[in-house]
């Protein structure tokens, strides 16, 4: 039957229909990926700035921008410029040899790292956000002659590869397929708003550290022998702002304790900033907002804003360098590609003229005024926060505390129906599910979202929690 159909729409020259195309993919397309997370997944067919378009031409503004890979906004003309460029010069090229990009991309996140943070490092690549964590897990392991066991936060993720679901909080991810090495131990997340009552946002943050550094007060918490003055555990993994956690940010007091404490026990500090570096936080890394200075940073994402494939991870110089991580200490095939160079060289460049970060903090605090108005009108909205335009809200029952997942999912549902009026125009919205409970809205606009769409996203989630209030 799907083969006449296909060779029908051949032989007619029209494309398939949705409906052919879902049979298809019912058939073909394996449903592992996280897109059958909804029964009738959306086909879209277009998009432009802050909107993805479905075949009837109707625009869903979109508050999560694939996950904060497109910061910059989809067909954005400056990096899609770049793209063209590098298509009709040098578009693929087998990664031992070198391209000036890369050397040129390395060369300014290492200059820009040694600035921030005080540390020479170099740069390594790779195409993808889990296999740079992978990378990272290599360099450390390799660095601390061979130590596997890490400290993570509770509501930490850091990808989906076996190595890298051992040191995310999540068994799910975990569960069929067991353990890489030792599963991480997991730690006390500041979590204000389900935290302990009765404590100030940054009370908390230094209870949380109080709380990991009585591990290492006696050798029978099993983490730290005080004779030797060595610890088991060879690194922490962080997330500054937590993302598939639902956005939640710790107090400015509590990354600098923890550092602290982890240096006093020689224990590196890795920083996961995939989702939430590129400016989501309105500097180029968000670890940058509290004060401290990583031993290892991974990214990904948004650097070349969703167009080809490219993380990496910056280290200090004595655990990268040549003579302690020599050549094919890792490799992937596309590492370093030029199409994605050459787009994350121009994204550095673009965020580096005028003062992005401060347009970014602006749009965000207005965003976050207007999430702080919907939170008093509907008592469904147990919590509001956020730093740059990584903003989060918290969906809750009627007591305004009581998780809620099963309203959330309904009103993402209810955003994609395109159903939504606003000055007589016909509108979707695309929200991202994330949190603890899986009842929080994580929020990662395009970062170059203007004024009016900030207003109009409003709007539609006003128009979503009243919807919700009264089904």
């Amino acid at each position: 039957m799907m083969d006449a159909m296909l060779k029908l729409a051949e032989t007619e020259g029209k494309a398939l229909t949705e409906q052919q195309l879902r049979l298809l993919e019912q058939t073909y397309c394996s449903h592992g990926d996280t897109v059958h997370y909804t029964e009738n997944p959306k086909f879209f067919e277009g998009c432009e700035g802050s909107f993805v378009f479905d075949a009837s031409e109707t625009p869903f503004l979109d508050l999560q921008m694939w996950y904060s890979a497109v910061n910059f906004g989809y067909k954005n003309p400056r990096l899609n410029a770049a793209a063209h460029r590098q298509l009709d010069r040098l578009p693929q090229i087998a990664s031992q040899y070198l391209h000036r990009e890369k050397v040129e991309l390395a060369t300014l996140i290492a200059r820009d790292a040694e600035q921030k943070f005080g540390h020479k490092g170099r740069v390594h690549f790779n195409v993808g956000g889990s296999q740079a964590v992978e990378d990272s897990l290599k360099l450390v392991r390799n660095y601390t002659g061979g130590k596997s066991l890490m400290f993570a936060f509770e509501g930490g993720y850091h990808g989906r590869t076996l190595g890298a679901t051992s040191i995310t909080s999540s068994y799910r991810y975990r569960r069929r397929y067991g353990h890489f090495g030792e599963r991480a131990q997991f730690i006390e997340f500041p979590y204000h708003f389900r935290g302990p009552k009765g404590m100030s946002k940054e009370e908390y943050g230094h209870y949380c550290v109080q709380k990991f550094a009585r591990l290492f007060e006696s050798e029978y918490n099993g983490v730290w022998d005080p004779k030797a003055g060595k610890s088991e555990y060879a690194a922490f993994y962080i997330e500054p702002i937590q993302g598939t956690g639902g956005y939640v940010i710790p107090p400015m007091n509590f990354f600098s304790e923890l550092k602290k404490v982890l240096d006093d026990h020689g224990i590196l500090l890795v920083v996961d900033e995939i989702q939430m570096g590129v400016y989501r936080t309105g500097k180029l890394w968000s670890i940058e907002h509290f004060g401290v200075s990583p031993d290892v940073l991974v990214f990904g994402k948004a650097i070349t804003n969703g167009l080809n494939p490219l993380s990496g991870i910056w280290a200090r110089e004595e655990m990268i360098n040549p003579t302690i991580f020599p050549p094919g200490s890792t490799h992937s095939t596309f590492a370093s590609n030029p199409m994605g160079t050459s787009v994350a060289l121009e994204t550095l460049k673009m965020v580096s003229e005028d003062d992005f970060g401060a347009s970014v903090m602006a749009k965000g605090a207005r965003f976050l005024d207007g999430l702080k108005e919907l939170e008093k009108r509907h008592a469904i909205v147990g919590d509001v926060d956020g730093l740059g335009l990584a903003l989060r809200m918290e969906i809750c029952k009627e007591d305004g505390f009581t998780p809620d997942k099963a309203t959330l999912d309904w009103m993402s549902d209810e955003g994609m129906k395109g159903d939504m009026v606003v000055d007589g125009k016909t509108y979707g919205l695309v929200l991202d599910v994330g949190g603890y409970h899986k009842n929080v809205i994580t929020l990662a606009p395009n970062l170059l979202i203007s004024n009016a769409e900030i207003d109009l996203a409003l709007t539609l989630l006003d128009q979503l929690l009243t919807r919700a209030q009264r089904r």
